[in-house]
């Protein structure tokens, strides 16, 4: 039981993995392609981001893509990485990947968050790659 647990541990790990490394990609590229397919479709996302951006609502994955794709648009992504002990949880198929965003606005501005995604497996997914789904986006300005 034991050899069989650590590998679905490592599974899950090296699958979360390649998951947090999509979504860094996608805004150090400042492309929201990249993190379309990591929001589930026809399901709601709550997206929350505090000043200079100013949006709060839950949304579907298509309007997601629409207001990243205006965020990147506006704001040059400066930074993207992983905060020490990014990955929390694992609870109930979940977990929280947190990250901390620097990013320009077109005056040259600075602006930094701490973006969380609130992640759980996607039900009935078929191939590993489609595991995990966003559920929430929220950000805190540091």
């Amino acid at each position: 039981m034991f050899p069989s647990g650590l590998f679905l541990l490592s599974l899950v790990i090296s699958l979360s993995s390649s998951f947090t490394e999509n979504v860094e990609r996608s805004f150090l590229q400042n492309n929201p392609g990249l993190l379309f397919p990591l929001l589930g479709p026809g399901e709601p996302v709550h997206v929350s981001l505090p000043p200079p951006i100013s949006f709060s609502d839950e949304i579907s994955s298509e309007q997601a893509f629409f207001l990243f794709r205006k965020i990147f648009r506006t704001y040059t992504t400066f930074e993207f990485f992983p905060e020490q002990g990014a990955v929390r949880g694992f609870e109930g198929g979940s977990f929280i990947f947190r990250a901390r965003w620097s990013f320009l606005s077109r005056n040259r501005n600075q602006h930094v968050f701490l973006i969380f995604f609130y992640v759980r497996a996607r039900p009935g997914a078929s191939e590993p790659e489609k595991l995990w789904t966003i559920s929430e986006i929220r950000a805190e300005q540091l």
